[in-house]
């Protein structure tokens, strides 16, 4: 068994991150790369994940680029069999791929809330059973879901994106139901408020920005690097005994009112 820093030691992984061409996916593949770990950029857009692939390549890492869309289940599950059958395993999976979009819940778009439910939702599921089949096989595997402040809590003019991050809490709680007895650990990071492209708009905005600096604990935006430990310590031998819980990396937001 390993110990000390050596639980934390990824070599010998390899990592897949859906929606890893920008922002918390990016940051999370860079920070297993750095801890061992060869990791799989994943996105739809080919130039945006080229030059991701291309910024970690320049650190000196080894990315592979897999593009697909997590929205649609077979072609994610193509995607993930291919690679398992012409590279190797995949032995960590990290469902990042997300979106929000904010309107008052009595006029939101119903467009808008079938997208979010498919990109915030359905695609863990896509992406989790297609790598949990293999990992099955295998009798070990790492299923980290990134979840959010809004699995707990919830803000006017976000409804639907607070029902997708509540939903994929409750996913991560079954995979670990069912998949614990077959040596897969999973598990969810639920970052709070983070200066992301995705947040852009609400980072640009002062008086959004002094509520929120009032309501954390912390005092701040958190910076994507800051979900880097969480996500190693789940990914690694260091979280063995860890299995459907949730990890708040918040600033303390949800401890406080």
């Amino acid at each position: 068994m390993k110990t000390g820093s050596d639980l934390f030691d990824l070599g010998g992984e390899r990592a897949l991150i859906t929606g890893s061409s920008q922002g918390i996916g990016l940051a999370l593949a860079r920070g297993l790369a750095e801890a061992g770990a060869e990791v799989v950029l994943n996105g739809r857009d080919p130039n945006k994940l080229g030059d991701a692939a291309e910024e970690l390549r320049n650190e000196g890492h080894s990315p592979h680029e897999l593009r697909f869309d997590v929205t649609d289940h077979d072609a994610t599950r193509r995607a993930i069999d291919g690679f398992e059958a012409h590279t190797g395993p995949i032995t960590i999976l990290v469902n990042n791929a997300g979106m929000q979009h904010r309107a008052p819940l009595e006029d939101f778009p119903p467009d808008r809330f079938q997208a979010l439910l498919q990109t915030n939702i359905a695609s863990v599921y896509h992406a989790g059973q297609a790598a949990a089949r293999h990992m099955i096989a295998r009798g070990s595997g790492r299923i980290i879901n990134i979840a959010s402040v809004q699995t707990a809590l919830a803000r006017p003019g976000i409804a639907p994106y607070t029902a997708t991050k509540g939903a994929v809490a409750n996913l991560t709680k079954g995979m670990a139901t069912d998949w614990a007895q077959h040596g897969l650990n999973c598990n969810a990071i639920a970052p709070g408020y983070f200066d992301t492209p995705l947040n852009q708009a609400l980072v640009n905005d002062p008086e959004f920005t002094s509520w929120l600096e009032k309501r954390t604990p912390a005092g701040r935006w958190g910076m994507v690097e800051e979900l880097v430990g969480a996500c190693v310590f789940l990914a690694s031998a260091a979280s063995t005994f860890v299995n459907g819980h949730i990890l708040y990396v918040d600033g303390g937001i949800t401890a406080s009112l």
